[in-house]
Formats: C-alpha cells, sequence, structure tokens
C-alpha cells in the first residue's frame, strides 16, 4: 500500500487520510472473509436461522399476553402528578370518601358514564322519563356499588336577562357511577363484570329510547378500544405483506432469465419477516406484554432490512460474471456490508437512546427495546439467511439454470427452432446481444431508466433553478410547520376511530367543554384558617375558579350566625360542635383531617375543589392551570397541591415524549461528528448531517401541517426517520465524494447508477406496504401511516431530487482527480512515444 503526500498538504491529514484508508480497507477486508465463509457453508447459514425461528415463533404463540395498564404505557413514568397523587391518597383514602361528590379525586377506578344527547332542537329537560328509566335500570344491575351520581348538564341555553342564571335548555346530561372497590381483587372482578354489564346495558337502552342517543364509557373502555387497534389491522398487516413481496419481486426481475431473481426478492422480504418473528419470540420468552404501539415494528424493521436485501442484490449486479460464485458473494459483501454495518450500527445507537432510563414514556421504552432487538436479528438474519440464498441463486446463475423454473437455459441454436412465446420465456437476453458487453445487468429496467433518461434530466442545467426554488418551497412549509408544534397530545389519538371511548370523547369535548374536570386543592400542612391574611390568601388562591370549599362555607356560616371566631380553639370548637353536625355541611367532615394532642384539637390537613372556566381546547387550558398553580405553592406561606386523574397523563407529556428523539438526535450527531475524521471521508459525514437534518426538520413541520400531534407514536417516527435518512442517504454520499470521475455532474449519475435502484426499490415497496394501513379505522395506524409516508417522500425526494442538484454546486471538489488524470494519460503517451522511437519497425504492435 502507497500513500503519495500531495504538494503542500499537511502531514497531520495525510496521517488522517491512512487512518481512514486503513479502516475502510479492514472493514473490507472483514466483510468479504465474512462472505467468503457463508458462500462456503450456506446450508449451515440457512439452517441455524430457521431453527431460531422456529423454537421462538412457538414460543410467542405460548406466552402471547396483552399488556393491561395502559396508564403504565401512555403516561410519564416519572411525573410530579404520581407523587402528588401518592400524597392525595395518604391523607384522603378513598374509603372515607365513598358517601361524597367527589370521590375520584384520587383515582379513576370502576366506573361507567353514560351521555344522553336529546335530538337536535330539542332539549334534554324534557326527556326526564327517559333519563329516569336508564337511571333506575342501571341502579337495578346485580353486583352495583355505586357511591355516588353526579349529574352535568351540556350545551346550556340560559333564560335572556336572567339575574340567577337560569336554564332555558341543554342539549346533553351526563351521569356518572362509581364503583367501591378498595383495591380488592374480588370486588375488582366484581367491578368488571358490572362494567360489561353496564355496556350491554347501554346498547339495549339505546335500541328502546330512539329519541335519545346514548354514548357510554366505563373504566376498561379505553384499554379496550387500544388494544381494539391490533384486532382490526391483523388483516391489513397480511395485505400488507403480500404487497411488499409482491413489489419486491417484480423490482428484483429482469427480461433476462438467467440474471432476473424474482426469488431473491421474494426470500430477502421473508428473511425480514421471519427475524420479527423471531424478535417477537425473544420478547414474548422474557415476559414482555403485547401492546398496540408495537404494531410499528414490522414496518420499521421492514424498512430497514429490505434496504439490506436491495443493496446485496445491486451490489451482486456489480460483480463481474466471469468470476466464481462465492468470489462474486464476497465481493458483493466487500462492497455493500460496510455501510450496511454502519447504517445498522446508528439503528441500535437511537433506539438504545430510547430505551434508556432517560425515555420517560413505557411504551417509547418498550418499543425501542424491541426495536434493538429486531435490528440486530435482522442484520443477522441478512448475512446468514438472506446470503445463503444468494450464493444459491449465484450458483444455478453459474451453471446457465432459468431463475423461475430452474431448468438448464437451452442454447441459441435450440431456442432458434422453437416458437416466439418460448424464446421469450428461455432467453437469457444476452444471445441476442454482443457476448463482449460488459455489464449484461444495465438491462435491469430501473438502472436502465436512471442511466438513460433521470440522470440526464435531473443534472440538466435547466432543470436545476426549478429544484432550488422546491426545495426552499420545501423548507418554507418545514418551517412554518415546526413554528406551529403544540403539546396537544390527546390519549384518543390512540384508539380505534370508530371506538365508543372516541365516541363519548367527542361528545363530551362538543357538550362539556366549559369546565375543566374537578380539581382537589390538597392543603398538607397546619394552617392558621382564622387569621385573616391566610383567609386573603385562599380567597386568591381560589379566584377565578368556581369553588367547593368548607372554607368558604364556614367562614359565611360565622357571618350569617355572626359568631367570632378569631383565635384557634374558637375556630376549631365552633366547627366541629356547630357547622359539621348541621346536615347540610356534614359532608364536610371527610375533608377536614383533625388531630388531637392533650386537650388541644389541630387542623392538619383539608382539601377544597376547584373547576375552572374553559374553552373549547380544553385539554390545553386545563395544563396551563396547573402549571400556574404549582409554582405558587411554593412562592405562598399556604402549602398545597392541586391533583385530577387526569394529571397524570398530562403532566410534562410534551418533554416526555420530545426527549427521546433529542437523545437519538444527539446520539446519531454525536457519532458522525466523532467519526467525521475516520469513516471514508470527512464531507461525506457533514453532508450526511445536512441531509438527515432536513428530512427530520421537513417531516416534523409537515407532520404539523398535517394536523399530527406529538404523541408516542409520532415520536417514535421520528427516531425512525433519523436512521430511515442515513439508511438511504449514506451510501449515495460516500460513493459520490470517493467518485474519481472528472466532474461533479459525472459523479452524482455514477452515484444514482450504483445505489439508486436500491433506494428506489426500498421506498417503494415500503410506501406501496404503507396503502393497507389507510383502512384501519383507527387513530394510531393512520397517525403511523400519515408520518411514515411523509418519511419515505422526503427521503426519496432528497435523494433523487434535491441531492443530485446541490451536490452539484458545492464540494467535494472533483478537480484533483482530474489533474490526476491528466497526469497519468500525459505520462501513458510519453512512454508510447518512447516505445515508437526505439521499435519503429513494430509500431501497430504499441
Amino acid at each position: 500500500m502507497c500513500f503519495l503526500r500531495r504538494p503542500g498538504a499537511p502531514a497531520s491529514w495525510i496521517w488522517w487520510r491512512m487512518l481512514r484508508q486503513v479502516l475502510r480497507r479492514g472493514l473490507q477486508s472483514f466483510c468479504h472473509r465474512l462472505g467468503l465463509c457463508v458462500s462456503r457453508h450456506p446450508v449451515f447459514f440457512l439452517t441455524v436461522p430457521a431453527v431460531l425461528t422456529i423454537t421462538f415463533g412457538l414460543s410467542a404463540l405460548n406466552r402471547f399476553q396483552p399488556e393491561g395498564d395502559l396508564e403504565r404505557l401512555v403516561a410519564p413514568s416519572h411525573s410530579l402528578a404520581k407523587i402528588e397523587r401518592s400524597l392525595a391518597s395518604s391523607l384522603f383514602p378513598l374509603d372515607q370518601s365513598k358517601s361524597q361528590l367527589y370521590s375520584d379525586l384520587h383515582t379513576p377506578g370502576r366506573y361507567g358514564r353514560v351521555i344522553l344527547l336529546s335530538p337536535p332542537g330539542d332539549s334534554i329537560l324534557l326527556q326526564a322519563e327517559g333519563i329516569l328509566q336508564t337511571h333506575r335500570a342501571v341502579l337495578e344491575m346485580k353486583d352495583g356499588r355505586n357511591s355516588f351520581i353526579g349529574h352535568q348538564l351540556g350545551g346550556v341555553v340560559e333564560v335572556p336577562n336572567s339575574k340567577d342564571q337560569r336554564v332555558k335548555l341543554a342539549r346533553a346530561i351526563q351521569i356518572t357511577y362509581y364503583l367501591q372497590t378498595y383495591g380488592s381483587a374480588t370486588q375488582d372482578l366484581i367491578g368488571e363484570k358490572w362494567e360489561n354489564e353496564f355496556c350491554k346495558l347501554m346498547r339495549k337502552l339505546q335500541e328502546e329510547h330512539q329519541d335519545l342517543q346514548l354514548y357510554s364509557l366505563a373504566s376498561f373502555s379505553l384499554w379496550r378500544d387500544f388494544h381494539k387497534t391490533s384486532i382490526l389491522a391483523r388483516s391489513k398487516v397480511l395485505v400488507s405483506l403480500v404487497l411488499i413481496l409482491t413489489t419486491a419481486t417484480l423490482s428484483s426481475s429482469m427480461k433476462d432469465c438467467l440474471r432476473s431473481k424474482p426469488f431473491l426478492g421474494l426470500l430477502g422480504v421473508l428473511t425480514v419477516c421471519i427475524s420479527i418473528v423471531t424478535a417477537a419470540g425473544i420478547f414474548f420468552v422474557t415476559d414482555g406484554k403485547y401492546n398496540s404501539t408495537l404494531l410499528g415494528i414490522p414496518f420499521f424493521a421492514m424498512g430497514h432490512g429490505t434496504k439490506g436485501v436491495f443493496e446485496l442484490l445491486s451490489g451482486w449486479r456489480r460483480t463481474r460474471e466471469n468470476l466464481p460464485f462465492k468470489d462474486r458473494v464476497a465481493d458483493a459483501y466487500s462492497d455493500v456490508m460496510v455501510t450496511y454495518t454502519m447504517t445498522s450500527s446508528l439503528y441500535l445507537i437511537t433506539f438504545g437512546m430510547g430505551a434508556s432510563p432517560f425515555t420517560n414514556i413505557e411504551a417509547v421504552k418498550v418499543f425501542c427495546q424491541n426495536m434493538c432487538v429486531s435490528i440486530l436479528l435482522n442484520y443477522f438474519y441478512i448475512f446468514s439467511f438472506f446470503g445463503s440464498c444468494l450464493v444459491f441463486a449465484g450458483q444455478l446463475e453459474q451453471n446457465r439454470y432459468h431463475s423461475i423454473f430452474c431448468c438448464k437455459i437451452p442454447s441459441a441454436e435450440y431456442l432458434d427452432r422453437k416458437p416466439v412465446w418460448f424464446q421469450t420465456v428461455m432467453s437469457d437476453g444476452h444471445q441476442q446481444t454482443s457476448h463482449h458487453e460488459t455489464d449484461p445487468y444495465q438491462h435491469h429496467f430501473i438502472q436502465h431508466f436512471l442511466r438513460e433518461h433521470y440522470n440526464e434530466w435531473i443534472t440538466n442545467i435547466y432543470v436545476k433553478p426549478f429544484v432550488v426554488i422546491l426545495y426552499l418551497i420545501y423548507a418554507s412549509f418545514s418551517f412554518m410547520g415546526c413554528l406551529q408544534i403544540s403539546d396537544r397530545a390527546n390519549i384518543i389519538n390512540l384508539l380505534a376511530s370508530d371506538s365508543p371511548s372516541v365516541s363519548y370523547a367527542m361528545v363530551q369535548q362538543k357538550y362539556f367543554s366549559n369546565y375543566s374536570p374537578v380539581i382537589g386543592f390538597y392543603i398538607y400542612e397546619p394552617l392558621e384558617y382564622w387569621n385573616s391574611s391566610v383567609q386573603e390568601d385562599l380567597r386568591r388562591l381560589c379566584s377565578g375558579f368556581t369553588a367547593v370549599s368548607w372554607v368558604e362555607q364556614y367562614y359565611q356560616f360565622l357571618k350569617v350566625s355572626n359568631i367570632s371566631a378569631n383565635n384557634k380553639s374558637d375556630f376549631i370548637s365552633v366547627l366541629q360542635s356547630s357547622f359539621l353536625k348541621k346536615p347540610e355541611f356534614q359532608h364536610f367532615r371527610n375533608d377536614i383531617i383533625f388531630s388531637k394532642a392533650g386537650d388541644e384539637n389541630n387542623i392538619i390537613a383539608s382539601r377544597l375543589y376547584l373547576v375552572a372556566r374553559t374553552s373549547r381546547d380544553k385539554q390545553k387550558e386545563v395544563i396551563e392551570v396547573l402549571e400556574k398553580l404549582r409554582p405558587l405553592s411554593l412562592s405562598k406561606s399556604i402549602r398545597f397541591i392541586v391533583f385530577n386523574p387526569s394529571f397524570v397523563f398530562m403532566d410534562h407529556y410534551g418533554l416526555s415524549v420530545t426527549v427521546p428523539v433529542l437523545i437519538a438526535g444527539f446520539g446519531v450527531l454525536l457519532v458522525l461528528i466523532l467519526t467525521f475524521f475516520l469513516v471514508i471521508h470527512p464531507l461525506g459525514n457533514f453532508w450526511l448531517i445536512l441531509s438527515v437534518t432536513s428530512i427530520e426538520l421537513g417531516v416534523l413541520g409537515l407532520m404539523t401541517l398535517w394536523n399530527v400531534d406529538m404523541d408516542c407514536i409520532s415520536i417514535l417516527c421520528l427516531i425512525y426517520t433519523l436512521n430511515f435518512a442515513i439508511d438511504h442517504c449514506a451510501p449515495l454520499l460516500y460513493t459520490f465524494v470517493l467518485a474519481t470521475e472528472h466532474t461533479r455532474t459525472q459523479c452524482i449519475k455514477s452515484s444514482l447508477q450504483e445505489h439508486g435502484t436500491a433506494i428506489l426499490q426500498n421506498v417503494t415497496s415500503f410506501l406501496i406496504g404503507l396503502v393497507p394501513l389507510l383502512f384501519v379505522p383507527s387513530n394510531l395506524t393512520f397517525t403511523l401511516f400519515k408520518c411514515l409516508l411523509l418519511m419515505g417522500g422526503c427521503t426519496l425526494l432528497h435523494c433523487f431530487v434535491i441531492l443530485p442538484v446541490f451536490l452539484t454546486f458545492f464540494p467535494p471538489s472533483k478537480k484533483h482527480h482530474k489533474k490526476k488524470k491528466r497526469a497519468k494519460r500525459k505520462e501513458r503517451e510519453e512512454i508510447e512515444c518512447i516505445e515508437i522511437q526505439e521499435n519503429p519497425d513494430h509500431v501497430t504492435t504499441v
């Protein structure tokens, strides 16, 4: 190996270049040996993956178990709301609030809810008989442990100019039935049975009362409708697999029956499928529980696995036909597996960071863990199982067997005596052309299209201005979308779209969005309630809310009764002996915790109930209320917490879902920077960083403009976008920066001709496989479809439109390659002239 120093080049640059070339050639040598090993022992490398798949696949069937705790999956694992819930539960246990209106403040528990909606133009207040019949039917259900009934009116129209805000009409009424379980397993089973009967009863009553619309919800409804997506998507996933198989088979075919590889395209997709089955088996063997977010793993793994399959096929086509098939396999491995190893490593880094303790959403963490296992198995199965298939296909090609029928291809003389259809089916496509043609694989229809038509068109000087304008439009819309990102995540986005939970949520949002959920206001330290300054602080904290407060009621009671309680003993004495014994105020007993020290009573904790006035964007305003109240608990003299069960899902959800993609993006950036002067070429990494950033921001911005919320599914898609972009841009860019043609235009043509076929095959198969997701009636799959469609489209746009044009404007320069070739040509001409002068009689042999 010889390294020549360029004039003026520093010594450090030479060493970096030497190190890069040593590393690159070392990796290529390792992959070449790996290919030789696979080609010499194909049966072994075919058998081991098959045995693993059978073993773990059967285990997956026996150990399949769905995840039953939806809160554990989609709520932030570490949040202040969960700590506040624990404190509230310890101060005011549920069994002490069994007769109170707001006993669901700690945990939703078991419940049944129904919204009764009147026809348009009618009032629900005139449907009293139907409401009472529904109510009586619920109370007559067996095994019911009803705690209380809360009534709410929705779509209220008040009497004009009414001072006491009288209700003129209302469109809907909401009734809630809470069950007492106290954490008992037996009572929880009874409650589950009651909820099932409740939902059945609501469907039956809907048929009996055609003049009312009933929308029911139970505590298990969200979990049921979350897992319903997996049931609805089963057949569609199989259709996706069939479409990908068909596309891969057709795109790997040629008219040449000898060099066509339809079965390799088919076997490549099946290789990825069995690796996914093995990964699923490992997941269930390690006591993993299935949830609907894992539905995206087959599509994610397929996008990366088929890229390796198509790159190996392209690498096989680039090898010389006169070599033995074992050497051709080794050369294909040496050419392809270096880049594929690097991209697979980046997949492991990004999803590994997503599976780290920094990730606060359990669904994202479980998905990333499974994705890491899938990528490892994907890589192993590609070089082993699919590599063995490539060995057998290469052996058939070397022995001149038909690529489909596996029979000997007849000679040209034999074919000439047969009908045209027989010649078409059995011709290798090379017999009618010159046998001295260097690359018969150029007849592949995608390569032919790129070489003869697309490469010339995209590098045309008149096309480039329009591409620049197109990119400016793309960047503008992406930037516009990125500025509009907001935390509007809703658990409804993960449910089946035609489910009762979604219908209930839509009606509730429409008619019951004027008020927030009931917020518990817990004062957890002793307080001088009789002090006027403390009373003023409480009034200031509760201003702007509709409050259900024992404090306000007690102050009003003292005022009406003309009782003075300006000190501790009088305040507590009147509270216990007079106020709490009156029937209308007895329900406040459970809102105050007394302690007795000798003969003296103290109030050590109490609670109030607050309801905020909200608009249509109820969730956003509730989050704003939460973020405003919490800092006040630290700055004011009153120590309090606020809690509602919905806070567990809302608390810092936006930060929790964005942290994984930020960590993954930082990991990719760090790896690319650290390898800036080590891997292949520093400018290749620089262009790769720019391309990945452009694609990631484009997907993020367009996703926002398409009304995709930042939930766990969209975040997983953004993490995958980083890797998908690297997967497709890296080979193209590295081939470009290493190309030795005279001009950048010729270099980008060479890069597209070398890798364009594999990129187009993979992205096309991937996008076609997404189409069946459109027909799954689920918000989860629709989000998955939108994000992955944008990802595939942006990647295709960059690989075939933006990069081929922009790389002709900017570095790396190809002038030094041109100078080297001129110097070599001049040296060759001088040698020829010397030979001619020394041998004037043998000029024709020079």
